[in-house]
């Protein structure tokens, strides 16, 4: 999209001057040469990836996620799966705002509600789980941790 090139323009300046693939060993250089390809600044996460406007075919995007498919994940699955969530989030909502104040329309608003709806299965899994645990020290702690999320 324009919007994500003019930031990546004006943030890639401090990108390209910091080097990330700084490690002595020769497989850490490796794997931070891999991921210096794909994002050379951080704040790109914060963008959709541009794409080129000659594709013709429409960009379609997933389905949220339904509870029982999280009830098959496990505590820790379920624990990446939502700071997934929160990034895609937090980029959309970015992506909406920058859109905003410059009078252009958010492409595709139905994402932030599938996102939000299935940070909320997601939470009601984990409550679900929270109460039938059996131990009420862990019960406490797992319902603590849910509504710090």
């Amino acid at each position: 999209m324009f919007v994500s090139r003019i930031v990546r323009r004006a943030f890639g300046a401090a990108a390209r001057s910091k080097s990330y693939s700084t490690s002595s060993e020769a497989s850490d250089s490796a794997a931070a040469a891999v991921s210096a390809k794909r994002t050379l600044n951080p704040l790109e996460e914060f963008f959709e990836p541009d794409r080129s406007a000659d594709e013709e075919k429409p960009v379609i995007y997933g389905r949220g996620w339904k509870a029982s498919e999280l009830r098959l994940k496990s505590w820790d699955d379920l624990h990446k799966l939502w700071y997934v969530f929160l990034k895609e989030k937090n980029m959309l909502m970015t992506q909406r705002q920058m859109l905003h104040t410059q009078n252009l329309r958010f492409p595709h608003p139905e994402r932030i509600q599938k996102v939000r709806k299935s940070m909320c299965r997601l939470k009601h899994v984990l409550t679900e789980r929270a109460i039938a645990e059996p131990d009420p020290r862990r019960s406490a702690e797992m319902k603590r941790m849910i509504n710090a999320m």
